[in-house]
């Protein structure tokens, strides 16, 4: 009879599974708390929400800049991700579209203090925006290539000057609340449509 080792796999793999959900929640709680009060907010405010301790909250990201990369990069993953899912889910690709790019809408105007920190010398950031190009543009092209073979917005949109074209409706959005930034994203995504 031979013995079997026990599977020392499955738990490691679950704890690994588990850390990477506490560390989804926490973020998750640190970007709510950053469009609440602002990247300065307490960190025990942070932690509050994520029902952890200070000492956690730091163990994972020793620095504020350390917590905010980590932020930004979860979301933008998340923005990422949502694009090959809304065209697998969505009925047209123009739906999915647009509903990408209200993702990526409430990513921009809901980030409070982040792009000021984002500019700020720290050395944490300075790879940043290179990277965010380099994650959601290839996503925008993949939903505006779909939606032009479906013939539901003309061929040869350029992903990159779209997502610049939204990011710049959205600048001037906490100085003017009476500003609708996402009204005037609305006029884009109708504006892509091919008229009939």
């Amino acid at each position: 009879m031979i013995e079997q080792e026990p599977d020392v796999e499955a738990p490691a793999s679950r704890k690994r599974a588990d850390a990477r959900r506490n560390e989804a929640t926490l973020l998750d709680a640190a970007a709510a708390a950053f469009v609440a009060s602002g990247v300065d907010v307490p960190v025990r405010e942070i932690a509050q929400r994520a029902g952890v301790g200070i000492g956690t909250i730091y163990r994972h990201f020793p620095t504020r800049a350390d917590l905010i990369v980590a932020v930004y990069r979860h979301q933008v993953e998340a923005c990422a991700a949502a694009g090959p899912a809304l065209l697998a889910s969505s009925p047209s690709p123009h739906t999915a579209l647009a509903q990408w790019i209200h993702l990526f809408v409430d990513f921009l105007v809901t980030k409070h203090g982040l792009a000021a920190a984002l500019q700020s010398d720290d050395a944490a950031f300075e790879t940043l925006h290179a990277w965010f190009l380099d994650t959601l543009v290839p996503v925008g092209a993949q939903l505006l290539d779909a939606a032009a073979a479906a013939g539901e917005i003309p061929p040869g949109q350029d992903a990159l000057e779209l997502m610049y074209g939204i990011g710049n409706l959205c600048i001037g959005v906490e100085r003017n609340p009476r500003y609708d930034a996402r009204h005037m994203v609305d006029l884009v995504i109708a504006g892509l449509r091919v008229q009939e």
